[in-house]
């Protein structure tokens, strides 16, 4: 008698039963974050005796009269934008440049007691903004630094920098030691590691890194309304401008909100496949 090979049917795969509920969960929640901000643009289109009404005229008359008014009816919103793009580039790579060495040196080349270090980091974020905001002030004056934008770019990157650290120590320990160890026999210097071999591995990390801290100082308010007040004011403070004792034009605030938060929307929407890399990296092994 010949021995058959006899075949066992294979395991059927489980059902994932919750996909099609947590999909829809995912765009439930995703529709209610992205739904004030379409009320938003859609407001900054009314007339001011339609964007005031109640209950909201949602179907009513579209117009341009909220844009014009901001850009051409009282005092120039370019100088705050300029402003607010100045301090939130500078800031930004000011911050990549010391952060990645020094996540380097927290996670790829560990120093001693490394866990202090980042616990140092930390501990800045602890204090409330508003604690030392009077200590701040004081400086600002005793230096002549009043009204400067280069204080809001020194303060933007000492704000950013524990977030940056973190961030990317967390993507660079993802780096496989193989690769250090190959470029450490080939004889490359410290410089050209970082450049030639760490950055294009956690070019999604710096791009997640740089977005979130862009962000972050792009719509900072607290330190930018005491410490500014005509040549260094930015885009933020501007818009506290439109809250008068007149009232509240509810259609010019939309669209100068609109225009204000309009270049954060394009660098998010232009880099998000690197911050989905980003913020995902190392997650997953």
């Amino acid at each position: 008698m010949t021995a058959a090979t006899v075949s066992t049917p294979a395991t059927p795969r489980k059902k994932d039963r919750g996909g099609p509920w947590l999909s829809l969960l995912a765009w439930v929640v995703g529709i209610l974050f992205v739904l004030p901000v379409l009320w938003m643009v859609l407001t900054s289109f009314h007339s001011e005796a339609n964007a005031a009404q109640n209950p909201p005229a949602v179907f009513a008359p579209l117009n341009l009269a909220g844009y014009r008014e901001f850009f051409s009816g009282g005092a120039s919103p370019w100088p705050p934008l300029l402003n607010s793009l100045t301090s939130s580039v500078i800031s930004t790579a000011l911050v990549l440049l010391l952060s990645i060495p020094a996540a380097y040196a927290l996670s790829i080349k560990p120093v001693k007691k490394w866990t202090d270090v980042l616990f140092f980091f930390l501990s800045t974020k602890m204090l409330p903004i508003v604690a030392g905001l009077l200590p701040l002030y004081l400086f600002a004056q005793k230096a002549h630094l009043l009204d400067n934008i280069w204080l809001l770019i020194i303060f933007y990157t000492s704000m950013n920098l524990p977030i940056a650290v973190w961030m990317m120590r967390s993507f660079l320990s993802e780096v496989p030691v193989e690769m250090l160890e190959a470029a450490s026999v080939d004889g490359a210097s410290l410089t050209r590691t970082l450049r030639s071999v760490i950055a294009p591995v956690v070019a999604p990390g710096i791009a997640a890194t740089a977005l979130i801290c862009f962000i972050f100082s792009w719509n900072e308010l607290l330190f930018a309304r005491v410490l500014t007040a005509t040549v260094a004011e930015t885009a933020p403070v501007f818009l506290t401008s439109f809250v008068t004792s007149q009232g509240l034009f509810l259609a010019q605030l939309c669209a100068a909100a609109f225009v204000v938060s309009l270049p954060v929307l394009v660098a998010g929407f232009a880099a998000q496949d690197k911050l989905v890399q980003g913020l995902s990296l190392g997650s997953v092994k």
